[in-house]
Parts: structure tokens; sequence; C-alpha cells
């Protein structure tokens, strides 16, 4: 049997996106069954996080009062955790507040409650930088628990996250298509994800500024987890050059690429995956 008939692809749309799960080394009724698990995991996901929803958790946290706290499930007070973690770590360049500038202002987080207090209302949260990482992380740990090692996951052609390759291959052929970073890679057991401005156009927002990113046109980051990836990808995006420099030196579990200039720049020491020789 050929690598590619031993791969089984299942696909769904959530999030306003498809999300692309690729399941190798097992019967196909098998992976099917985990992949229909995944993608109700990340329905779910979407339920909570979609600001279009007026019955998400996050609808419900821009509505709360001066000093109101509200307990959430686990899976939100996961990913606004380390929503808030990414953004000390890119010193404000990633936020989930981006479009009302107040940081990591105005609302704080409680553990041992799974509660977020607000402070200075409204709060306006927006996952989309960060949640479908989150979901593909997600995604990665039903994988495991069912035992099914190898696979890769995607997310709108923007992130993917890979487990073990199929048999007899370095990783999955992997890569984010661009006129100047035209490398492919053999991704295992780690992320990679792309951040820009050919889709949506100058859309990201300097968290710092308040204004549109106009330094690159193209941003990509590897790492362990999906949710860094997208991070450090939109960060990226309005760091300067010097900025990541700082912010990466000596870090190895990430690694962020840039094209600057028709110049491909590395930052950070997390592993490069082997390329793939072009074809």
């Amino acid at each position: 049997m050929s690598v590619e008939e031993n791969v089984h692809i299942f696909r769904h749309h959530a999030m306003r996106a498809e999300f692309q799960i690729r399941i190798a080394e097992q019967e196909k009724k098998y992976a099917a069954s985990v992949a229909q698990t995944c993608f109700q995991e990340i329905t779910h996901l979407e339920q909570l996080f979609s600001r279009f929803r007026s019955d998400s958790e996050i609808s419900h946290i821009g509505n709360m009062a001066a000093g109101e706290a509200l307990r959430l499930t686990e899976a939100t007070f996961d990913c606004l955790t380390q929503a808030r973690d990414y953004e000390t770590l890119t010193r404000g360049a990633f936020s989930i507040t981006a479009k009302q500038g107040i940081g990591l202002s105005g609302w704080s987080l409680f553990p041992r409650e799974f509660s977020i207090v607000c402070e200075n209302p409204p709060i306006w949260i927006d996952l989309g930088a960060i949640g479908k990482g989150f979901a593909l992380d997600r995604a990665a740990q039903i994988l495991h628990e069912w035992d099914v090692p190898a696979y890769l996951l995607v997310a709108a052609g923007s992130s993917v996250l890979a487990g073990d390759p199929p048999e007899g291959l370095t990783g999955w052929n992997t890569g984010l298509g661009d006129e100047v970073v035209k490398s492919r890679w053999w991704l295992r057991n780690g992320s990679l994800s792309g951040s820009g401005i050919a889709v949506q156009g100058h859309h990201i927002i300097d968290p710092r500024s308040g204004q549109p990113s106009m330094l690159r046109h193209r941003a990509w980051a590897f790492a362990s987890k999906a949710a860094m990836s997208d991070a450090m990808s939109t960060a990226a995006m309005v760091l300067t050059e010097n900025e990541i420099s700082e912010i990466m030196a000596g870090r190895t579990d990430a690694r962020i690429i840039i094209g600057d200039g028709g110049i491909e720049k590395h930052f950070g020491d997390w592993p490069l995956p082997p390329t793939v020789a072009p074809a």
C-alpha cells in the first residue's frame, strides 16, 4: 500500500474556515470515528469563542459590568490564559484585545475559580489570531487519547500541526506558500503558522499603536503548539526585526521566519525540520 493510500483525509467547516484532519496508519472506520470526535470538539470551541454568537462565552465577557466575575469553561479559560502568556512574551505585539488597545489591563483571570473579572468594561476579545491553533491543539489531544500518533491537522491553510509522519516518511510535507519563502519542510511533532495580508489586506492591528501593521507582507512561526505558532506569526507582523531578535534570543520553543526585502531571515532556535527537495 502506498503512503497516499494509507492516509485518510477528513474535512469540516468551523470558525469560518475549513479544518482538515489527515490520519495515517489506522483502519479507515476507526480514523473516521476519531476525526468526527475532533470535529465535535472544534465545533464546541466555536460555540464558546465566536464573537458573532450572542450566547458564546466571549460575548458574555463583552457584556460584563465593572467588578463582575464570570465562571468560564476549562477550554475558554485555558485559551485566555495562553493568550495572556503570549501577549507577555511578545511584549504586547500579540493581543486578543488588539482592536480595543487595552492590552493586559481591564481584566484578570483567577485559576482557582476558572473565572474572569472585568475591571474596566467593556472587554472586546477576538480570538481569531489564536482560536484555530488552539482548536488544533485540542484535536491533537483527542488523537493521542485515541492512540492515533500519526496525523496532520490543518486550519484554513494558515496553520498546521503535525504528529508522527506516515511510515517511511521523514515528516509531513508542509509549507505555507509565498513568493518570498517558498521552502517546504518535513514537519513532525510540531506546528507551522503563517500570517499575512494576501487574503484580508492590512487587517492585523498593532495593539501598541492601534494602527494596521505596514511593516511586512508575511511572517511564519514554528512551535511545539499551534496556538503558540499562531500567536508568534501574528506578533511577527507588527514587530521590528530588532524586536523579534530580542524576543526570540535563546528560545528553543519557537522559530520565526520573515522575508523582508526578499531575504529569508530566521529567529529562535526551535529545530528547523528537514527541507523538502524541489520536485
